[in-house]
């Protein structure tokens, strides 16, 4: 079965709760989840309020840079022939990921990250690895003196002031964001990326998410970043039970952008660990190149 669906419809939370409801009335049964359909509950405030900067967004009339450079829209098509590959971490690779994001030197009254506790979690592990793989195969001159944009959604119904329903279906995640120069991806620790990237997700607050709603409100902008990371991993759409068992495969359907990378399942693994994963990437040959070569070296 194939779906297409529209993110102002549907998240990806929503999307697992409609294909449970579609496999349950498929089989005579009622449904898994009544939604909630209240958009009222992320409607911007009267009058709209932006209280933070929102350098994740961009406004809608700002002219995009050239195709050649590295901040260009990421639902942009590329004209450039791209090479597609899938990259695969089983539960045990992931697990080494966490290892090499442990602080080099920690004591009792500092972690290594200046007193804040560090979130060492799958996802924060793979996309540090996957952030540090994409910016530094980047082909641009002084590379390494060049600044990089991670952009990732997050979900916000638990993040709400009060939170949404668990049952609110409609598109309930935000994009967060983290910058830095490619040397320091280079050069740093890689528990300083994972950091970033964990320290992305905590500027989520109720009141910086009603500021990125009351902003788009007033610039009807879109995301705005080097690339992002749209993660599958856990939405379970594997898990749903139609009438005929559950899917033998889950995927994305690969489409021409270079500047979207999709982090989903592995069946076969996770059925053994519950943790298997693939990463889709698609880029210009010599970038892929350079990608897979990043990739293989830290792993290894």
């Amino acid at each position: 079965m194939g779906f297409s669906t529209n993110h102002c419809a549907f998240d990806g939370l929503s999307f697992k709760q409609f294909l449970d409801n579609f496999a349950a009335l498929a089989d005579n049964k009622p449904l898994v989840v009544t939604p909630c359909h209240d958009r009222r509950l992320l409607t911007a405030r009267s009058p709209p309020r932006v209280t933070f900067p929102h350098h994740e967004l961009l406004k809608i009339d700002t002219p995009l840079p050239s195709p050649d450079s590295s901040n260009t829209s990421v639902f942009e098509a590329t004209p450039q022939d791209l090479d597609f590959k899938i990259f695969k971490l089983s539960g045990t690779d992931i697990a080494t990921l966490k290892q090499k994001a442990q602080p080099l030197t920690t004591s009792k009254q500092d972690d290594g990250h200046g007193g804040k506790k560090l979130r060492i979690t799958g996802f924060n592990v793979v996309t540090a690895l996957v952030w540090r793989c994409k910016a530094l195969s980047f082909e641009a001159k002084d590379n390494y003196e060049r600044q990089s944009t991670l952009l990732y959604a997050v979900d916000i119904r638990s993040r709400m002031d009060p939170p949404l329903p668990t049952s609110y279906c409609g598109n309930a995640v935000l994009t967060v964001y983290a910058t830095a120069k490619c040397k320091e991806l280079k050069d740093g620790p890689f528990s300083r990326v994972v950091e970033m990237v964990s320290e992305a997700a905590t500027r989520m607050t109720d009141e910086y998410a009603r500021s990125a709603i009351d902003w788009g409100e007033l610039y009807k902008g879109f995301p705005n970043g080097e690339f992002l990371v749209s993660s599958w991993w856990r939405l379970g759409l594997e898990d749903v039970e139609y009438p005929w068992g559950k899917p033998r495969s889950s995927c994305p359907v690969v489409n021409h952008r270079k500047d979207i990378i999709l982090l989903f399942p592995d069946i076969n693994e996770s059925e053994k660990t519950n943790s298997g994963l693939n990463i889709l990437v698609a880029l210009p040959e010599t970038q892929m190149v350079k990608f897979q070569t990043l990739f293989k070296e830290f792993m290894a």
